[in-house]
């Protein structure tokens, strides 16, 4: 007979250590504390807002914990594996990788810059695979993690009336690495899952409300059946449950925190 579970402790990510890519603004930035909230230390990795970063980290320690900032491109193969080297030397374990980075660069696809496409699959996809990998092998150790890979509900619709092709691919193709991964990883005792998250303000979509307001309203937020966009805050409690003791059961998955804009 299998033992109860302390219910009251399904979320508690007490001594558990995470690395979240993308983490110093935006969804990223929620993400990290939401698992630091939870007790897990994070390595807030980016490539450029460094010290958006280190004030995150400063913040989150404030609160007890060893939570640091970490400079790297997730498309550099050395980059990633620094990365990884560094979070072994401190912590000689990881728990939980959320693979947040990502970029997106519009355009007609028939006059799409192929420098444009290679950048958006370098981030987005070798970005997510790089850094799997990497940390991967030192889930591989020690037989158990969690990875999330930050995908979207673009992965598996178009995205209108804006044109981005490349993105849109890139996140089908982060859905289908994660079942991958999933099923690769699963005799390790590792999980990896999906969030595909739908309309959410950030930085960039407050610049297209200031710019385009009439898409914002009329298109993003009438295409949901709650009529509206989401908050970063709304996707928290999803990585944290993923992240968690509670998923212990589901990997592969591709989580989908839209509003309900892909039901119609």
């Amino acid at each position: 007979m299998v033992a109860k579970r302390d219910y009251a402790r399904l979320f508690d990510l007490t001594g558990r250590k995470a690395i979240v890519t993308g983490g110093s603004r935006g969804i990223g930035r929620a993400l990290a504390q939401a698992l630091a909230a939870h007790g897990a230390d994070v390595a807030i990795v980016v490539r450029s807002t460094v010290d958006q970063a280190e004030d995150l980290a400063r913040e989150l320690n404030d609160k007890g914990g060893d939570s640091f900032a970490i400079r790297a491109d997730v498309s550099n193969p050395e980059d990633v594996e620094r990365l990884a080297a560094e979070v072994d030397a401190r912590w000689g374990r990881a728990d939980i990788l959320v693979n947040n980075a990502g970029v997106i660069h519009p355009g007609e696809a028939e006059t799409y810059a192929l420098s444009d496409w290679r950048a958006t699959m370098a981030v987005n996809v070798e970005g997510v695979f790089l850094m799997s990998q990497a940390i991967g092998r030192l889930m591989i150790r020690q037989r158990s993690g969690s990875i999330v890979n930050i995908g979207s509900m673009s992965g598996r619709i178009v995205n209108w009336p804006f044109k981005h092709s490349a993105y849109n691919v890139s996140k089908a193709a982060v859905h289908m690495m994660t079942k991958c991964l999933a099923t690769e990883w699963a005799e390790h005792n590792i999980r990896v899952n999906a969030l595909a998250p739908g309309y959410i303000l950030t930085e960039l979509t407050e610049e297209v409300l200031r710019e385009h307001p009439d898409v914002v309203n009329d298109h993003w937020a009438k295409s949901a059946v709650q009529n509206r966009i989401g908050t970063v805050d709304e996707l928290a409690g999803a990585v944290v449950y993923l992240a968690s003791d509670a998923a212990s059961f589901t990997t592969g998955e591709i989580h989908t925190v839209d509003g309900g804009l892909t039901l119609r």
